[in-house]
């Protein structure tokens, strides 16, 4: 959830998490799929919520959709394990609104990432942390590329946007171009890494004020 913690932050964006038996908003701007380490139990939770209805409902009034990581394999057509590492043997639906499929394996992607984004024109850095391989027609490098590999599938709409990098948002570039597409009147007001600096630095601050520091530093010496 750390990856919507910068959209938190701005000013004139309200986040709201959902929770079970609720619906999903029918007045959002953009909803959000976020990382999951259960993709196959939590896409069949997110049915059973009917959140899928929700986000059909979501699309058809123009709304845009963000999938991040297991929230970007749900969007596709469909989801294979193969191995059964996530469940029984087989082959599952997605939600199908990116025109793509994702095959589980038991290696997992681990890596730091530099990328970039033709659509934006900004770099973004961030990290994959992730099971399983995403092919199909719907990748796009305009969105996420790295290592001449796209990690983003968009719609040809436009509306449905896959990606497997986590925290693209604490890019203040990235992130204003990103709220100026859903909405032109957005201006950036946060420096995201300075924000995370200062909160430290006054918790820091806090900590010195109320505790005995040198006293501590005496009993682990």
């Amino acid at each position: 959830f750390v990856d919507l913690d910068p959209l938190k932050l701005e000013d004139g964006v309200s986040v709201e998490f959902i929770s079970p038996g609720t619906p999903l908003p029918g007045n959002a701007d953009l909803i959000i799929l976020p990382g999951s380490k259960a993709t196959l139990s939590d896409l069949a939770f997110f049915r059973s919520q009917g959140w899928d209805i929700d986000l059909a409902g979501h699309v058809r009034r123009g709304g845009h959709v963000l999938g991040i990581c297991a929230g970007y394999q749900m969007l596709g057509k469909t989801i294979s394990d193969p191995a059964g590492i996530e469940s029984v043997k087989g082959e599952r639906e997605g939600l199908g609104y990116l025109d793509v499929t994702t095959t589980m394996s038991p290696e997992k992607q681990v890596a730091q990432v530099e990328a970039y984004s033709k659509m934006f024109e900004c770099d973004i850095s961030g990290y994959e942390i992730h099971i399983g391989e995403t092919i199909g027609p719907d990748l796009s490098s305009d969105i996420c590329e790295a290592r001449s590999k796209s990690l983003a599938a968009r719609s040809r709409s436009g509306q449905i946007m896959g990606v497997y990098l986590h925290g693209l948002f604490d890019d203040d570039v990235f992130r204003t171009r990103f709220l100026k597409r859903l909405s032109t009147r957005h201006k950036q007001s946060l420096e995201y890494d300075q924000k995370i600096e200062d909160t430290l630095d006054s918790l820091a601050d806090e900590l010195e004020s109320r505790l005995d520091i040198d006293g501590l530093l005496k009993l682990s010496a």
